[in-house]
């Protein structure tokens, strides 16, 4: 029994050293891990990360499939080297007869205080309304759910980002009658909201799930999914009160989230589906899915590849950079599972990438997706 146990650890050895060897594009990558490996549902998606005072804490939403009455929100916490059973602390029930599915949960540590929880319940994100619990004890456990105001959703994919003027700016957007992009500010952790936006009217620029970026003079930038076949960025010269006009970045985007983050050296990262759909469409599949770096948010890096198996999908990133400088990366697997990633930042070796197009490596040879997604 010993000799297959230990047989069985080679060989899994051999597996990750393999398929580091044949991506070279997996330089700086500290540990890649499932949160779980079973579940008591068949579908999950939408994951979000936070560091905490007493660790990291995920979640995401859980259930039969996407849209579905019984999809709950889960949490997990790492404690002692490894995450917790996920823990369901949220659901859409509304009486006796109604229940709606949950979405989108987004995690925020207000700095020396709660962890706060948002997420939107509704028939669909035309129609979902915006909650918050809070967590006194990372994450143990949560408060009543409170319905956020009326017309205010919360962050409604990516987390919100603290402004040096105190200003919590939390990145929203809408899917009514157009897809438009808008932000919702609290200068007191989301006791009371102030709406800025949207940007544009969402005819020809159609935007959602918007990450914010912050600059060391001040400038605020958007990198934001869409329709257009491109990521779309906005910018902001006043702390967020008003934004430029969407524009194409020479990122293409495959209609599936993205997410951002500000590195302390003050470089931004980027985690999406560096894919460009074929022909005219807007959606392509999801994978792989890719890390860019930039200095300024307009010339981009290729710095990583965290999943490039023809299988979609590999989707909606979420991206923290923890006290100790590692970059944590949470998203989809397959639909099935959620995948945590650990990146060393000062170690990746990066290749600009020239007119959308991700650059190639001597001997690596991407794989060609095996059709489109036509999940949200």
């Amino acid at each position: 029994m010993l000799k297959r146990i230990l047989l069985t650890g080679v060989v899994a050895c051999l597996l990750i050293t393999n398929v580091f060897a044949q991506n070279p594009w997996r330089k700086g990558i500290v540990k890649d891990e499932f949160i779980y490996d079973k579940a008591p549902y068949p579908e999950c998606h939408a994951a979000t990360i936070a560091e905490t005072p007493t660790g990291l804490v995920a979640s995401w939403f859980g259930g039969t499939k996407e849209r579905n009455p019984d999809v709950c929100i889960w949490v997990s916490r790492f404690v002692g080297g490894k995450w917790t059973e996920g823990v369901n602390v949220a659901n859409g029930i509304q009486n006796d007869t109604l229940r709606y599915a949950c979405w989108n949960p987004v995690l925020y540590q207000v700095p020396k205080g709660e962890l706060q929880l948002y997420y939107k319940i509704g028939p669909s994100p035309a129609k979902w309304k915006g909650f918050v619990k809070t967590s006194k004890d990372g994450g143990i456990s949560w408060s009543e759910q409170k319905a956020l105001p009326e017309g205010f959703l919360g962050p409604i994919k990516n987390k919100p980002v603290l402004l040096k003027n105190g200003t919590l700016l939390s990145p929203v957007s809408t899917e009514g009658k157009a897809w438009q992009v808008h932000f919702e500010a609290t200068k007191d952790f989301g006791k009371n909201w102030t709406m800025i936006g949207p940007i544009g009217d969402g005819k020809e620029m159609k935007a959602i799930q918007p990450s914010i970026l912050t600059y060391k003079d001040g400038r605020l930038q958007a990198l934001c999914r869409s329709q257009n076949r491109a990521i779309l960025s906005t910018w902001s010269k006043d702390g967020g009160q008003t934004w430029s006009a969407l524009e194409k970045t020479l990122l293409p985007n495959n209609n599936s989230g993205t997410d951002a983050v500000t590195l302390k050296d003050g470089r931004q990262l980027l985690v999406y589906n560096h894919v460009l759909p074929p022909g005219n469409l807007a959606k392509g599949a999801r994978t792989p899915l890719n890390v860019a770096v930039s200095k300024d948010g307009i010339t981009w890096y290729a710095a990583l590849i965290l999943e490039d198996s023809p299988i979609s999908q590999y989707s909606y990133p979420s991206v923290i950079q923890t006290s100790d400088g590692m970059v944590h990366v949470v998203y989809t697997w397959r639909r099935q599972k959620i995948k945590h990633v650990v990146i060393d930042p000062s170690k990746l070796e990066m290749k600009e990438i020239k007119d959308g197009v991700w650059p190639k490596v001597e001997g690596y040879t991407p794989p060609v997706p095996t059709g489109e997604t036509k999940d949200l």
